[in-house]
């Protein structure tokens, strides 16, 4: 996929002097609520409703949204409120619905993008359209699943398209629900810099009190946009209740999140960054010395293992030396999450290291 300038026009299109702001309820639950909420948000920085009206369930039995009824309500928002419209569509029966009612704007799920069948299907069904289509990153963290998800859209010849990035699950211990994984995202900024890319801080946080925070580092990230769930009634939202915020409250956050230039040509800022970039890149390229070293180190420790006929892994020595660092991490102004992500992987890495020794 090349490099297409074309993918922010649409965003510059509407001549906006804050980042694109998406807001709206989980689900769309009643005509009623859906008017209520819009109402509600209707003249703030918000330009954008959502609201899902189906809703992929992990389990059957929980509320798998309105249906198709629920295109009628989101008509009327645009028609009462002027604010355009948003829903998350599935497979190609939703894509034409959606057409149909005049959706401005369709996403693809997280779950769905894990398969690049359905994401195909999508493709297909809005192939040539002139829609805005945003899709999610996978569930899982894989970059490449992500861009091909991308690609899949760019081929067929739809151009007004972004991303939504969401968080990834995962295994570990986390206070969010799904983890931001901000690397990931910043790769994806590298290769297209050209592609929207919209935050959801809702999912990745699964909680209403981290979304201020998460909001404010996506956009000190440069990104183009925020997609929150908002709902008048939270505690008693059909799904996700914890996650979402009431209208009041995003249009309090949109006029808190601070919006960071992109530059400035200051001089003696600039001369100071650069200093301190200078320092950042000494500072990186001993801790890559660092951890060649102790790789060495864990290399000798296979060998010694190897001559003994020990185990590699030694649960007792991983868990004391984890406990230690989550420690004197604390003592430096680090976390803990940071901490054990950081570690498992130098121990993947060392164990790596000696695996291949006992290999060879």
């Amino acid at each position: 996929m090349k490099n297409d300038k074309s993918f922010k026009s649409w965003l510059t299109n509407f001549d906006l002097n804050h980042p694109l702001v998406i807001g709206g309820p989980c689900s769309a639950e009643t005509e009623d609520q859906v008017l209520k909420i819009a109402h509600e948000l209707k003249g703030s920085d918000v330009t954008v409703f959502r609201a899902g009206i189906w809703k992929p369930r992990t389990r059957p039995g929980n509320f798998e949204g309105v249906g198709a009824i629920g295109l009628k309500w989101l008509k009327k928002v645009k028609e009462q409120t002027g604010l355009l419209t948003a829903i998350e569509v599935a497979n190609s029966a939703h894509c034409k619905l959606a057409l149909d009612a005049d959706i401005d704007i369709l996403w693809i799920g997280a779950r769905s993008t894990v398969s690049p069948f359905i994401v195909q299907e999508i493709a297909d069904a809005l192939d040539g359209t002139d829609k805005i289509v945003l899709i999610k990153n996978p569930v899982n963290p894989d970059l490449d699943l992500w861009l091909g998800g991308i690609e899949r859209l760019y081929k067929s010849n739809i151009r007004k398209l972004g991303a939504i990035h969401r968080g990834f699950s995962t295994s570990g211990k986390s206070k969010y629900r799904n983890n931001p994984e901000w690397q990931i995202v910043i790769e994806l900024q590298n290769k297209f810099p050209d592609l929207p890319i919209i935050c959801d801080p809702s999912h990745i946080c699964g909680r209403r009190d981290l979304i201020f925070d998460i909001s404010q580092r996506a956009l000190d990230l440069n990104f183009d946009g925020l997609m929150v769930e908002s709902h008048c009634d939270p505690d008693n939202a059909w799904s996700d209740a914890k996650q979402q915020i009431t209208p009041n409250t995003l249009i309090q956050f949109m006029k808190d999140w601070k919006i960071r230039e992109i530059t400035i040509a200051e001089e003696s800022y600039q001369s100071s960054l650069k200093n301190l970039r200078a320092k950042i890149d000494v500072i990186d390229q001993s801790l890559l010395d660092l951890l060649g070293d102790r790789m060495k180190v864990a290399e000798s420790i296979g060998e010694l293992k190897k001559t003994k006929n020990v185990a590699v892994l030694q649960n007792k020595r991983w868990n004391e030396i984890l406990g230690k660092m989550i420690l004197d991490g604390q003592d430096r102004k680090l976390s803990e999450e940071f901490i054990l992500r950081m570690f498992k992987a130098i121990h993947q890495e060392s164990i790596n290291h000696q695996q291949n020794i006992f290999k060879g």
